[in-house]
């Protein structure tokens, strides 16, 4: 009698793994294609939440052996109904063939979800950090040495000497280890003793010697040793400025561009660099150093000063960040708005103070929705900064306008080039 074996066992989770990421690694074109659509409507909260993407079918086709002729046996995957000699229902009317045109649902895209970190990773796999010469990424790590408390062995130059100190003593208590003094008092008790007391100070004292004789003043048990780990240790950390305009001029609309901006640069650096903090300064007539929430949502007013908040971010970096220890990034977002008479101190400021210490300065300029970037006029901060670009500063800038705009933006901002080409202004 014939005996027949359906396999309907699952694929081993290391294998599925591994066939999910020759399939990204086969179809990375299309799936940084898919990523970059679906980012330009996502929310940046949601960047780092992956979520579901689809790609044409006619980027999944693989090739195939075929063999000609002849009678063949054939092992297909997939079957859970059916072996050999069932017979099979005939198919339902119009069943198998296509919808007419204009009929049905087609199947045209091939739909599957990523992990977050899958759908950060392909967003950032093109992108890199400008003017990388100076210092190192955090990617490469140096190993130190840090405290890890105690430890029973070790190097006599590591002996905690308070530590073993303070444990001998709670031993000592713990066993009621005779004191010196109380052994003292007995014997010169002894001396001037009636014969018949002595035999039970005798004994007594007998008593308390040898009991301090089997507990030790310091029992090897009582040692303890400073322990250290090797631990691995940045050789380079950054910090983040983030600059805003926040007078009357700049709507919530203005500010919501801007922080979308701020956002995907920290996810980005993060990628880079194991530590990142976040400076948060905003001007009116004036700057200050703020919490995030006061960035973003407390009340201002005044005119507008950039000096301001470039001499604020000067002073910052001079007191608590030394060029040489961190990578300086700073992001200004405007729309453009400045008192004509401080152009020159804000030029003199960014050219000479800022720029030289910093590994990447960018400029945002924000708009109402609804106009298109190229038709934006020509405030009076932009004209200053193209000045300085065409002088030879390192300055990027950019016009937004729409929400959809900040990653192609960003994306264009840091993506890779050859060494010697420039970011267009």
């Amino acid at each position: 009698m014939a005996m027949h074996i359906v396999d309907r066992r699952l694929n081993p989770s290391s294998k599925s793994l591994e066939n999910r990421q020759r399939f990204l690694r086969r179809a990375k074109a299309l799936v940084q294609g898919a990523v970059k659509k679906a980012s330009q409507d996502r929310d940046i909260k949601d960047v780092l939440e992956g979520g579901e993407v689809s790609i044409p079918l006619d980027g999944m086709n693989e090739p195939r052996f075929y063999r000609e002729g002849g009678i063949r046996d054939r092992v297909l995957p997939g079957n859970v109904k059916f072996v050999e000699g069932d017979y099979l229902q005939r198919p339902q009317s119009k069943s198998g063939r296509s919808n007419d045109a204009g009929e049905g649902d087609g199947e045209d895209a091939f739909r599957f979800v990523l992990s977050r970190e899958e759908f950060v990773d392909i967003f950032l796999d093109d992108l890199e950090l400008p003017d990388l010469s100076k210092r190192k990424l955090a990617e490469v790590e140096n190993e130190g040495l840090r405290r890890a408390g105690y430890t029973t062995s070790g190097s006599p130059a590591n002996i905690s000497v308070s530590r073993t100190v303070r444990l001998a003593m709670a031993r000592r208590v713990a066993l009621q280890r005779p004191r010196p003094e109380a052994i003292a008092q007995l014997e010169a008790e002894l001396e001037h003793c009636s014969d018949e007391r002595r035999p039970e100070l005798l004994a007594e004292i007998t008593r308390l010697k040898s009991k301090m004789r089997r507990i030790p003043f310091i029992d090897p048990i009582d040692i303890r040793y400073r322990r250290f780990e090797n631990v691995p240790k940045p050789v380079a950390q950054a910090v983040m400025f983030c600059l805003m305009d926040v007078s009357g001029s700049m709507s919530e609309h203005m500010k919501d561009l801007a922080k979308r901006f701020y956002m995907l640069l920290y996810v980005f650096l993060t990628r880079r660099y194991r530590k990142v903090e976040i400076v948060f300064i905003r001007h009116t007539d004036r700057a200050e150093e703020v919490d995030e929430q006061t960035f973003f949502h407390g009340p201002a007013s005044g005119g507008t000063l950039v000096s301001s908040a470039l001499q604020a971010m000067h002073e910052i970096v001079q007191s608590r960040y030394r060029p040489a220890d961190w990578n300086i990034y700073a992001a200004q977002a405007s729309d453009g708005d400045n008192s004509y008479a401080d152009g020159d101190l804000s030029g003199r400021l960014l050219k000479d103070m800022i720029l030289p210490v910093t590994q990447f300065f960018a400029y945002l300029e924000v708009g109402e929705s609804g106009s298109h970037p190229f038709e934006m006029s020509e405030s009076s901060l932009w004209t200053l900064y193209q000045r300085l670009r065409a002088e030879g500063a390192p300055l990027s800038m950019r016009k937004v306008n729409d929400r959809s705009e900040i990653f192609p933006v960003f994306h264009d901002l840091f993506q890779r080039r050859q060494a010697k080409e420039r970011v267009a202004p």
